[in-house]
């Protein structure tokens, strides 16, 4: 009985260890190593385009009854905006903002919350892109809002993207944004 006992004991330690040897874990832990960080400027515009019959950014929803109303409490657009180097939209391309905003304010003055992949697609930073997660208080000139990561060489950036309304068609919406974006970032070589 007392061999069995002992054997029993052996075979249960020797199981447990043999399962932890195998069992793999999801996560694994390091000590940070402080990377170094550059400061990039970007200056470009953006063509908010909700005319026409190719539109850049197309409602979604809205608030029943204000389909003429281009940023009436609760609508909500697709976007798919070209960045160009200058006002004019036949400037050279440097890339394409995507994603939606949504009109989110039912106060007088009007805001939305916009996200956005601001992707470049020349340059320095071809294939490398901006995430934009913020309020946007259309009526301030100029606003910021928030850099919030990136990828490519823009990979855990932060920042600050000051926006200034270049030209507004207060008829249909239409409107280029100048951009002046601030962001930090590790210096990564891709």
């Amino acid at each position: 009985m007392e061999k069995t006992i002992i054997l029993s004991c052996i075979l249960l330690v020797l199981s447990s260890c043999a399962s932890t040897a195998l069992s793999k874990s999801y996560w694994k832990s390091s000590t940070y190593k402080p990377v170094k960080l550059q400061k990039t400027r970007l200056h470009f515009f953006i063509h908010d385009i909700l005319s026409g019959s190719n539109p850049s950014a197309v409602r979604i929803v809205g608030p029943p009854g204000q389909e003429s109303n281009p940023i009436g409490f609760g609508s909500v657009y697709a976007i798919d905006d070209v960045l160009t180097e200058g006002p004019e939209i036949k400037s050279a391309v440097v890339g394409n903002a995507q994603g939606m905003y949504l009109s989110s304010s039912q106060g007088q003055i009007p805001s939305l919350v916009l996200y956005v992949d601001l992707a470049f697609t020349t340059g320095e930073f071809n294939g490398s892109s901006l995430s934009v997660f913020s309020r946007n208080p259309i009526t301030e000139n100029p606003r910021e809002m928030a850099v919030v990561g990136g990828r490519g060489k823009f990979r855990r950036a932060q920042g600050t993207v000051f926006v200034k309304t270049y030209f507004l068609n207060n008829t249909n919406g239409d409107a280029i944004l100048q951009y002046d974006v601030e962001v930090v970032h590790p210096r990564i070589h891709t």
